[in-house]
């Protein structure tokens, strides 16, 4: 059945001088405008395209990629406001209206916020919210400490982040956890790190017992370096992501063990890599 603010695998059922009709039952025909239709479609195949309604609140299709889908949440900016609300820009020619009951404060242009995309199903309209939480379960059920989770950053705190686990939890992320710059919206992995017993959810960027586990970080890099065959490809220089990435530390406690290395005459350092002295 066809999904309004998806993608939808439809077949082509007609063409005319402004486009492609596509099989969109059990709405009838939908038009495919010309301005994306692409020499290598024919009659009768198969094609991906994204359907939502236009600014008519015609059910029309598009090649073009959102950059969101129904279901999922997005950090999106303002490009404009009205008395009924704000719009927000999802790379299609039609913009994401949120409506004033579904902003947490007044939208203004310019701004960004993180939003759920959900279809209204009075309207039939792709619509928006700021209020995320209300799409969020509040039992878990499902997992277990130390646990992989893909994590959305939602909101920055006193204490941390708040973030949205695998599109349907909510977890907290101290800044004690944190080794890196995070900005809301961003996609990163994490792990759940302890599960409390009010149903909050603690998250961790690193695999638990696996740093912990080793008290002194130059054994960290010294393993690194000797599973890359004695070459990191990162130095003092490095940003805190690319070490973090690599070693799962902080860019200070990595500056910390690589000095102790050098005065031990085990590593050689360079603006870009890290050696091991054989």
């Amino acid at each position: 059945m066809l999904q309004i603010g998806k993608f939808n695998k439809l077949k082509i059922v007609k063409e005319v001088d402004f486009g492609l009709y596509l099989d969109g039952h059990p709405y009838g025909e939908i038009l495919l405008p010309i301005r994306y239709v692409e020499d290598s479609m024919q009659l009768d195949d198969i094609i991906n395209v994204f359907i939502y309604t236009d600014s008519e609140d015609r059910i029309i299709a598009t090649t073009l990629k959102p950059y969101g889908i129904v279901g999922d949440f997005a950090n999106l900016k303002v490009i404009d406001t009205s008395q009924y609300g704000a719009f927000l820009d999802w790379g299609l020619p039609k913009d994401l209206f949120v409506p004033f009951k579904e902003q947490n404060g007044k939208m203004e242009e310019g701004q960004r916020h993180l939003v759920r995309i959900y279809l209204d199903n009075t309207t039939e309209r792709v619509t928006a919210s700021a209020k995320i939480a209300k799409f969020l379960a509040t039992e878990n059920d499902t997992y277990q400490e130390k646990d992989a989770v893909e994590l959305i950053i939602a909101q920055k705190t006193d204490i941390g982040y708040k973030v949205i686990i695998d599109n349907a939890y909510l977890g907290v992320l101290f800044f004690s956890e944190v080794f890196r710059p995070l900005s809301i919206g961003q996609k990163i992995s994490g792990y759940i790190k302890n599960i409390r017993e009010d149903n909050l959810i603690d998250i961790t960027l690193q695999k638990q017992g696996y740093i912990n586990a080793i008290s002194d970080t130059t054994q960290v890099v010294l393993d690194k370096l000797e599973e890359l065959d004695g070459m990191l490809p990162i130095s003092d220089k490095s940003s805190p992501e690319d070490i973090y990435e690599l070693l799962f530390m902080s860019k200070k406690s990595f500056k910390k063990a690589i000095g102790q290395l050098y005065k031990k005459k085990l590593i050689t350092i360079n603006k870009h890599n890290i050696y091991l002295k054989r």
